[in-house]
């Protein structure tokens, strides 16, 4: 089981957040899929994933997505996924 509490940030304050659970265990091949969901159920754009973001994933337990990550135009600062997982 799995767990990342997504957060949309605007001027420094979460505007949304939602936490993504899964009983299943955490895949970085599925981590596309993860993003996909959550961002759907933020109901808001989802971001072009690169190597860099899953490594910042990987190595600091949570990545963060800014406005140029986006295909379409955003009207927050940023999108932040953090693993909450014990």
């Amino acid at each position: 089981m799995f767990r990342i509490w997504a957060k949309i940030l605007e001027d420094g304050r979460i505007v949304k957040q939602y936490t993504y659970e899964s009983e299943a265990q955490f895949t970085y091949s599925g981590f596309f899929t993860y993003l996909a969901e959550i961002c759907d159920r933020l109901d808001v754009p989802t971001p072009v994933l690169l190597k860099p973001h899953i490594f910042q994933y990987a190595k600091f337990r949570h990545v963060v997505f800014r406005p140029t990550d986006f295909l379409e135009p955003v009207g927050f600062d940023r999108l932040v996924l953090e693993n909450i997982s014990g």
